[in-house]
């Protein structure tokens, strides 16, 4: 049984260079036994579906975590039904492994809003939290939370990138290798993902 264990969600679509420096962060500098990687059925702070599949993006995940063994897929909230709620499966992973130590991985942005999360209190009761600093980004908590929160702030290499700008380049045509791992940009070659 791991003793510690960090938590990365999102809807990794598709995955990409931030999503596994924060991993890498994580996991080296809070001397994880494992990363568990979520990808989100339905994330309840976005509108409208994933554009990839969610076996797309499980295998996406695969692909680009493949060089961290320490690394776990884990596709639970891509089976379950209706929105992904960050509290459920903590209480799942509270169960699955109630003597480790569980770590929330969130970036600077999702910290800003992590007071609108559902059931925060009790989420904060379930793990503790380790936020990735950007620049320009604050790495304190909401106000309303600050009191519940235990927060490590994770330092990594700025790697400027994120999801919604390399969908854009895809669907121009453009190839942008540099915020793809090469197994994921593989990947969305052969099954011509994000394409117009």
């Amino acid at each position: 049984m791991p003793a510690a264990i960090g938590i990365l969600g999102g809807t990794f679509d598709p995955p990409h260079a931030g999503h596994v420096a924060a991993a890498v962060a994580a996991h080296k500098q809070l001397g994880l036994d494992e990363v568990r990687i979520i990808p989100a059925g339905q994330a309840p702070m976005r509108t409208g579906a994933p554009v990839a599949s969610s076996a797309d993006r499980a295998t996406m995940c695969r692909l680009a975590f493949a060089d961290c063994p320490w690394a776990v897929i884990d596709e639970r909230e891509i089976h379950r039904e209706g929105t992904s709620w960050s509290v459920e499966t903590a209480r799942e992973l509270a169960k699955e492994f109630p003597e480790a130590l569980r770590v929330w991985v969130l970036g600077a942005d999702q910290l800003a809003r992590l007071d609108r999360w559902k059931d925060v209190a009790e989420l904060c009761s379930l793990v503790e939290f380790a936020v990735l600093s950007r620049a320009g980004i604050s790495t304190v908590p909401p106000p309303a939370i600050a009191a519940l929160i235990r927060l490590t702030v994770l330092k990594a290499p700025a790697v400027q990138v994120s999801s919604t700008a390399l969908r854009e380049a895809l669907r121009r045509g453009d190839s942008p290798r540099n915020g793809l791992p090469l197994g994921v940009a593989r990947h969305i070659d052969e099954r011509s993902l994000y394409q117009a």
